[in-house]
């Protein structure tokens, strides 16, 4: 049997990577995802892991381009400022079509608003935050032990699809304490990169990685490529979670920290009668647009509910394609919506004449 830890989110990241065979670390400390350099930087070394504090995101992000292209099982962390810093190289990485894991624990902002949660990295972590036509697997958990589990998910599926990775959560998972164990899992058994720059090891052809394609005909070959792959993901790893969305009326779509909101609002609301399910994506890209799809056959609404001012309600409402009303609630800077005022928009929803197409935030 494994053994149970009580860990804060941040940590259980730091702790997985180290068990999934992450071979460096380089970032810089920034609230609310510190814990992670720091935890790395107590158990990382004498458990055969490079941790560097870089002088800055820009730096840290670089690194991970050059360890990766070497072939290391590499991540790195930060929060959303810091994220913003890492976007070109992030955009070098997709294109090199490297693996690696970067964390994001989201901040308020925009700017450097507050160190208080926020799911406002949405629209940056899924729709490619640096240039070009590009796209990270964005993982979103929900719990510490999901924040555990993820690591090692990432890494496969980083290497799987040669591939940045994300594990978007946001500040409140990060410092919250849970139970957590951890799976039996062998690195060595998975990392293989035939493609690395380590030397010709008698090849007789080099391995050559580059973000550089002068020839336009070129650049347009690799990035139909990169759209094939990112079609195979779309194809293979869609993932979520429902909840009592057998005989639902009304759903509700919540990613993360507000999905666990809208789970406890859902069972408020079946015992006032309401039929209300849950569909919590857990893979915001690949986002689960056929599941909603389906779902909306059978449903009178959609309520989203985000800590942000609506960005994955566009995606809903795409995934939705006109069949039901969809409607959101969210909070924004840092405030966290309860699961009383979300059924209270969720009650204006069952009230068709009470409601506008779509109500403010407050």
């Amino acid at each position: 049997m494994s053994e149970t830890l009580l860990m804060k989110g941040n940590e259980a990241i730091a702790e997985a990577a180290l068990r999934a065979g992450c071979q460096a670390y380089f970032g810089y400390p920034i609230t609310p995802q510190s814990e992670v350099l720091e935890y790395l930087s107590q158990h990382g070394e004498k458990r055969g892991m490079v941790v560097l504090q870089a002088e800055s995101e820009l730096a840290s992000i670089n690194m991970i381009y050059g360890a990766a292209g070497a072939g290391a099982r590499v991540m790195t962390s930060s929060s959303s400022p810091g994220i913003s810093l890492m976007q070109e190289g992030l955009s070098y990485i997709a294109c090199a079509e490297l693996p690696c894991l970067v964390v994001n624990i989201n901040r308020g902002g925009p700017g450097l608003g507050t160190i208080q949660p926020s799911q406002g990295d949405y629209f940056q972590a899924v729709k490619g935050g640096g240039h070009g036509d590009y796209k990270l697997i964005v993982l979103a958990p929900a719990t510490v032990q999901e924040m555990a589990d993820m690591v090692f998910d990432a890494f496969d599926l980083a290497d799987k699809y040669r591939n940045p990775v994300m594990i978007l959560a946001d500040g409140a998972l990060g410092q919250m304490m849970e139970k957590v164990s951890f799976r039996e899992y062998d690195p060595s058994k998975r990392i293989k990169h035939p493609w690395a720059t380590t030397g010709m090891n008698g090849r007789e052809q080099r391995n050559i990685i580059t973000s550089l394609h002068i020839k336009s005909e070129q650049m347009e070959k690799i990035n139909q490529h990169l759209q094939k792959k990112y079609c195979k993901v779309q194809e293979n790893e869609v993932r979520y979670q429902e909840v009592q969305t057998e005989d639902a009326e009304y759903l509700l779509i919540a990613y993360g920290l507000s999905a666990r909101i809208a789970h406890k609002t859902v069972q408020l609301a079946r015992e006032k009668g309401i039929k209300a399910g849950l569909l919590r994506p857990i893979t915001l890209f690949p986002y689960p647009v056929n599941q909603i799809n389906k779902l909306c056959r059978r449903i009178k609404g959609i309520l989203t509910v985000e800590m942000n001012a609506g960005q994955m309600y566009e995606d809903v409402r795409l995934a939705a394609n006109g069949k039901v009303p969809v409607e959101f609630y969210g909070r924004m800077g840092g405030v966290i919506p309860t699961p009383e005022e979300v059924l209270d928009r969720l009650e204006k929803m069952v009230t068709p004449e009470s409601i506008s197409k779509k109500e403010e935030t407050v």
